[in-house]
């Protein structure tokens, strides 16, 4: 079943092999689809019986695309465990529903315009529907899991253990909801549970994290003496929107004009609260927007957009995952509709005044014609615990904070911890001493010792300073 593979950012070989899965479940003697998965084999002679399977996030990533980055970050728990890496059903090799990325060197004008991309999603969705595999109902969390579970059952393993980031920790509650019988340990990065209406959460959050920098720049003397009242500032930017500004092409370096929108310029602003390094430079980028230069705030947007421009995300299995799980419930909370599985969605915080509803409003235009699949009822629900949870926030976070993590532990229940990083942004694994802690609880032998591992040293990682150019002594004083 097994063969040897070669993966990018690996140095030892793999093993990559198959699962044959039903395209629709209902129907056994329908299409099929193959799902991938690859094993880097643990280096001990005498493994551990449980390896660890990754969830990535999203939705859309390719959990192999990933296996360098993962097998660094888990190589302590590699020593003695396999890593198991699902390309899910819609991404990587697993029947990919990808949309057709934009052309590396089309116009900024072009990128930046909201009708061109909302109709390429829509000529994508319907491209995808002429596939073998394009019954777009198929490609939720629930049917995924099983194919999960079918992947474990091949490999012969008693029980895994989980480590989900981002979207991939709502694959691991789903795992936890319909197989616990399978797991041995949890470890959600960035929780993101099934009940949070993804797009209606993302300008409340971003706001959280918006906020937190202004209150750490004013707290910092140097950042609050070049750049006081931060909010103020790109309340400033904002205002003189829409305008025509000069961005020189992150591709080709050729200097072109386009009008800048307030929708865009959320957005660039939003991408770099992701990663706490990026968003030190932000005080000094909103500075050079008031003063009519968005150089710096369109290079720390890009930054975070992948590969591909688009977060490497394998786009129409995005949709088909948010559509059937969230826009229920983001229509509840709208005061809509809903579908009857969509119960009411948790309280959320205030109102999103420097964000507003631009991702929500795509999303809503975009899932008014996407196919959906019916959502069984109880997949909202988080239920607790038989086995050890680590949950994993970053206290800056812009789209999945502590507020999540915190409402799931609750409900999880005894057997769950809840670890927040106050200085990380989204996705804590790789910072300072988290994947040590990670590698402590997986490891230990008994539940109780797993729940009791000391997470003090991440409270000591601090948040980078205001990030301030080199300037020459006399440009310093002409200032």
């Amino acid at each position: 079943m097994l063969q040897p593979c070669r993966l990018r950012g690996v140095e030892h070989e793999a093993r990559c092999g198959v699962v044959v899965r039903p395209l629709d479940p209902t129907r056994a003697d329908g299409p099929t689809i193959e799902v991938h998965f690859a094993v880097l084999p643990a280096l001990a002679r005498r493994k551990l019986p449980d390896p660890v399977f990754f969830f990535a996030g999203g939705p859309g990533q390719s959990a192999i695309e990933l296996a360098g980055p993962i097998g660094r970050l888990l190589a302590r728990l590699g020593n003695r465990r396999d890593l198991v890496l699902i390309d899910q059903r819609g991404t990587g090799r697993s029947a990919p529903l990808l949309c057709d990325a934009p052309a590396p060197t089309a116009p900024l004008a072009e990128l930046a315009d909201p009708a061109r991309q909302r109709a390429a999603l829509q000529r994508c969705r319907e491209r995808l529907q002429t596939l073998p595999h394009g019954d777009l109902r198929q490609y939720t969390t629930t049917i995924a899991i099983d194919d999960a579970e079918a992947v474990r059952q091949a490999l012969g393993a008693p029980q895994v253990d989980l480590v989900g980031a981002s979207y991939g920790t709502r694959a691991a509650l789903e795992y936890l909801r319909r197989y616990p019988q399978a797991l041995r340990r949890i470890v959600l990065d960035g929780v993101a549970p099934p009940d949070m209406a993804l797009p209606a959460a993302f300008a409340i959050d971003a706001q959280a994290a918006f906020d937190a920098l202004a209150a750490a720049c004013a707290a910092e003397a140097a950042c609050a003496a070049r750049h006081p009242d931060l909010r103020a500032r790109w309340r400033e930017v904002v205002a003189g929107l829409p305008r025509e500004v000069a961005l020189a092409h992150p591709v080709t370096g050729v200097e072109e004009r386009l009008v800048l929108t307030r929708d865009v310029a959320v957005s660039l602003l939003r991408l770099p609260l992701y990663a706490p390094v990026l968003a030190s430079a932000l005080p000094l980028a909103i500075d050079e927007a008031a003063a009519g230069r968005f150089a710096a705030l369109a290079g720390l947007a890009t930054a975070m957009t992948g590969r591909r421009g688009t977060l490497d995300l394998a786009e129409g299995m995005h949709f088909s995952v948010v559509c059937a799980e969230d826009l229920p419930r983001m229509r509840a909370a709208a005061g809509g509709d809903a579908a009857p599985e969509a119960a009411a969605p948790p309280a959320a915080p205030p109102a999103a005044p420097d964000f507003g509803d631009t991702l929500a409003r795509l999303y809503l235009d975009t899932c008014a014609n996407w196919p959906r699949a019916a959502v069984p009822a109880d997949f909202y629900a988080l239920r607790s615990s038989p086995v050890p949870a680590l949950l994993l926030s970053g206290g800056i976070d812009p789209v999945t904070p502590p507020r999540h993590g915190a409402r799931v532990a609750q409900a999880l229940g005894a057997n769950a911890r809840h670890v927040v990083v106050p200085n990380a942004g989204h996705g804590v694994l790789a910072i300072g001493c988290t994947r040590d802690i990670v590698y402590r609880f997986v490891d230990a032998v008994t539940d109780a010792e797993a729940l009791a591992v000391d997470a003090g040293c991440v409270e000591r990682i601090p948040r980078p300073p205001a990030f301030q150019p080199v300037r020459a002594p006399a440009a310093e004083g002409a200032r």
